[in-house]
């Protein structure tokens, strides 16, 4: 399955400080009781895994991805204590080996923009939770990113990796399609909100996390396809990069994203 940023070693990093830097935005009010089982879906690495644990450490949870390589990373989380509640295995998210209605609780993080048929996937997974049982997705939308100083080669830097995710038939904006998607795959949407992220001079670690440790290198990830695809030239995404960089070492630097986070039942 083709994505966008690719399996690299730097990637899985930035899966995992993605994680920590969002921690409080992705989990506020998430909370799954004890012994309930919870299918973690497209777990990738275990970034999120590892947070899942932190605020509902007595669930047991099946934690599925397509990458074999992910999963490998991911298996080595189970040296650290509580993972023993954690199951890691190989899924294709559209076609799941379990049986019908076998979770409480299904948890979906940063996985639907990377798929072919969203809804195909929902509607998957919606045949193995259980009546009643709760679907929680989150995404984000980089049209709605935004940075001050904004430059034109930033702009292209930033685009060329919409347009790389595009061009493999995913969707990078899919956070304002949540309630539309669930809709149409059967769940009862309980709710579907944005979660802002803003950070200035006030904020600086929140500024450093977000340029420097998601931003900057999830654009890094598509280098190579940007490049290879002519989608911007080589100089021009050279100097974006540089420019997008500067939001952080600046004074004046601003920085603004979305994400959507919706809860859902099976009725």
């Amino acid at each position: 399955m083709a994505y966008v940023h690719g399996y690299s070693e730097r990637e899985a990093r930035r899966l995992y400080e993605q994680a920590e830097i969002l921690e409080e935005i992705i989990y506020a009010g998430t909370r799954f009781p004890a012994r309930s089982k919870v299918l973690e879906a497209g777990c990738g690495v275990g970034a999120q895994t590892r947070l899942l644990l932190n605020h509902s450490p007595d669930a047991d949870y099946t934690c599925i991805d397509i990458s074999q390589k992910s999963l490998a990373t991911a298996q080595r989380l189970k040296e650290q204590p509580g993972f023993d509640k954690v199951t890691f295995q190989q899924e294709n998210i559209t076609k799941l080996s379990f049986a019908d209605e076998t979770f409480n609780h299904i948890f979906v993080c940063f996985v639907m923009e990377h798929l072919d048929n969203p809804v195909a996937a929902l509607v998957e997974l919606k045949r193995v939770l259980k009546t009643g049982g709760t679907i929680t997705v989150i995404e984000g939308d980089h049209g709605s990113c935004f940075w001050h100083p904004e430059t034109p080669e930033s702009l292209a830097a930033w685009n060329g990796l919409i347009t790389a995710q595009r061009n493999i038939g995913h969707d990078p904006n899919i956070g304002r399609r949540l309630t539309p998607l669930l809709t149409e795959a059967g769940f009862e949407l309980q709710h579907c909100e944005p979660a802002w992220l803003y950070a200035d001079k006030l904020k600086p670690a929140l500024r450093d996390g977000m340029v420097n440790h998601i931003i900057v290198p999830m654009v890094q990830s598509a280098e190579e396809k940007i490049l290879k695809d002519n989608l911007v030239p080589k100089d021009v995404y050279q100097q974006g990069i540089a420019d997008l960089s500067r939001v952080d070492e600046i004074p004046e630097g601003t920085f603004f994203y979305t994400w959507f986070k919706a809860v859902a039942i099976k009725c």
